[in-house]
């Protein structure tokens, strides 16, 4: 089968299976991904076709909403590329992505790199940050009936594994323990160069956010 219609098939594959997701984490989040891991792609020495799957199929069981199983999205997309007669090395390879992707804390190291992983991971931090960021992590937070802020719950930097996934911490929290940490940890010149302006924009927010609390405007 040619890549172009392994591709067309896995963008059918993960419309059907997103279909009634949470919203940051549906085929539109999935969609922006896939964009944003082709254009970084452009500037760096990868294979655009584990790219473009990797990007496709790195939320496609997402452990937040399998509770908290974290081999599902691996195994739901080893069958698919399987099924499809994908290359055993490419799947594999895939795999290693959904499995290493995700940001899990601040403590935590990922077990495998390769460049296809940092150009679909870049992709994917993009989207946590600037306007489209802050917009999925407040509908995760009410999806998850998350208070919005409490002065007195302090964001918590050194938190594990568990704790982190565990956490049900205000939205704002979030901010501190995630998504500003973001910026530093793009692996591209391309993904940090588009993470600059998203990162301003959110502190831009955050400082009318803390105003708008305390009555100051």
């Amino acid at each position: 089968m040619l890549h172009s219609e392994v591709i067309e098939q896995t963008v059918a594959f993960v419309k059907e299976t997103l279909k009634g997701a949470e919203g940051g984490h549906d085929w539109f989040h999935i969609k922006r991904v896939y964009k944003n891991a082709l254009l970084i792609a452009k500037d760096e020495n990868v294979d655009p076709f584990i790219v473009a799957l990797g990007a496709l199929l790195h939320d496609i069981a997402d452990s937040k909403f399998h509770n908290g199983d974290e081999t599902v999205g691996p195994q739901k997309a080893k069958e698919f590329l399987t099924a499809l007669e994908v290359a055993p090395e490419v799947i594999d390879h895939v795999v290693k992505i959904i499995n290493n992707i995700s940001f899990k804390g601040g403590n935590i190291e990922q077990q495998f790199k390769s460049p296809e992983l940092d150009v679909v991971q870049d992709a994917d931090r993009l989207d946590a940050i600037g306007a489209i960021g802050i917009a999925r992590c407040f509908n995760y937070g009410g999806f998850k009936n998350r208070g919005l802020y409490d002065p007195k719950i302090a964001p918590n930097l050194n938190m594990s594994k568990e704790e982190y996934k565990n956490s049900k911490a205000p939205t704002i929290n979030h901010f501190y323990e995630k998504l500003l940490l973001l910026k530093d940890r793009m692996n591209t010149e391309t993904g940090s160069r588009l993470a600059h302006n998203r990162h301003i924009y959110m502190e831009g927010y955050l400082k009318q956010f803390y105003d708008e609390w305390n009555g100051v405007v």
